[in-house]
C-alpha cells in the first residue's frame, strides 16, 4: 500500500488530468492525500469527489512544508510525493514495489523528462523534445486539458505503448540521482535522514544530499536513485506561469548552497550536472 501526497494551488485542468491518469494506471489500492493551498477554482471539490483525503490550508505554503503535513496523516510505510503536474505510466506502483525490494531502495524516483542523474544521456533528448513540443502549444492554448493532452500525444504518441517499450528497454536499470517531481520514501528512510527541510525550496535535492551523506557516513541506506524502468511525464514549468500567490513561509527559505556549502561538491562529485545549477542558488520549483 502506498500513500500518495501532493500539494496543489488551483490548476484545475492539470489536477483533473493528474487524477484521471493516476486512477487509470495504478493497479493497487492507495490513499491520496492532497494538501490544498487555498485553491479557488474548484480543485478542492474535484479531489473530494474522487475520494482524496484533503488538508485545507488557508494560504499558499511551500512544497516541503506541505510534504511534512502529508506525512503527519499518512497511513502507509511507502510515501510517494508526487507533483500534481505529472502523468504516471501503467502499473507504475507494481514495478515500484518490486524494484524497491529487489534493489534495497528506500528513497527513489523514476525516469522522467526532468530527472537529473548519473549517465542521463538518454534523458537529454527527451528534455529537448519537450521544449519544442510545449512552447508552441502552450503559447496558443495555455494549460487547458485538451492542450495538455495534445502535448502528451505529440511528445510520445501512444503513451501506453511508449511507456511499455521504455520499461522493457530499461528493465532493472537503477541510476543514482532523483526526479524531483516524483520522490518515493519509506518511513524507515525518513527516520534516518529526517523530514523534509522546510527552509529549502529545492527540498528534493536536499533529500538526495541527505541520503548520500548518510550512505557515506553510516552505510545503512543507499543514495537516492531513479528506477529507470518506470517513466513519468512532468509538465514542469508550465505551472509556474499560472502565477500563484507567494508562499507565506517565504521568509524562512535559505539557499541549498548556504546549507551544504562545499560539502555538496564532495557528495556530488559523480553527478556534476547538478552542481553548477543548484549551488549557484537556482531553485528547482
Amino acid at each position: 500500500m502506498i500513500s500518495i501526497i501532493s500539494a496543489v494551488h488551483n490548476q484545475y485542468e492539470m489536477n483533473k488530468l493528474f487524477l484521471e491518469t493516476l486512477e487509470k494506471y495504478t493497479r493497487n489500492s492507495y490513499e491520496l492525500i492532497i494538501i490544498d493551498n487555498a485553491s479557488t477554482d474548484g480543485s478542492q471539490e474535484l479531489f473530494k469527489k474522487h475520494g482524496a483525503i484533503l488538508i485545507q490550508n488557508t494560504a499558499n505554503y511551500s512544497y516541503p512544508y506541505c510534504q511534512n503535513q502529508g506525512i503527519g496523516i499518512a497511513k502507509y510505510d511507502v510515501l510517494a510525493f508526487f507533483n500534481n503536474d505529472i502523468i504516471v505510466s501503467p502499473d507504475w506502483d507494481v514495478r515500484l514495489l518490486e524494484s524497491m525490494k529487489k534493489h534495497n531502495l528506500d528513497v527513489c524516483g523514476f525516469g522522467c523528462n526532468d530527472s537529473i542523474e548519473k549517465g542521463n544521456e538518454d534523458i537529454h533528448p527527451l528534455k529537448r523534445r519537450w521544449k519544442h513540443v510545449k512552447n508552441p502549444i502552450h503559447t496558443l492554448f495555455g494549460t487547458h486539458s485538451f492542450a495538455l493532452r495534445w502535448m502528451q500525444k505529440w511528445m510520445y504518441g501512444d503513451w501506453e505503448k511508449w511507456s511499455k517499450n521504455w520499461a522493457v528497454k530499461y528493465k532493472d536499470v537503477i541510476r543514482e540521482g532523483l526526479s524531483g517531481s516524483c520522490v518515493i520514501c519509506t518511513r524507515k528512510a525518513l527516520d534516518k535522514i529526517g523530514l523534509w527541510d522546510e527552509r529549502i525550496q529545492s527540498a528534493d535535492f536536499d533529500i538526495y544530499l541527505k541520503t548520500k551523506k548518510r550512505h557515506i557516513e553510516v552505510g545503512d541506506i543507499l543514495p537516492a536513485s531513479n528506477i529507470m524502468s518506470i517513466y513519468v511525464h512532468h509538465f514542469g514549468r508550465l505551472t509556474t506561469k499560472a502565477k500563484p500567490i507567494p508562499f507565506v513561509d517565504l521568509d524562512n527559505f535559505v539557499e541549498i548552497k548556504d546549507k551544504w556549502g562545499d560539502e555538496a561538491n564532495i557528495l556530488l562529485k559523480d553527478i556534476n550536472v547538478q552542481i553548477k545549477y543548484m549551488l549557484a542558488g537556482n531553485k528547482s520549483k
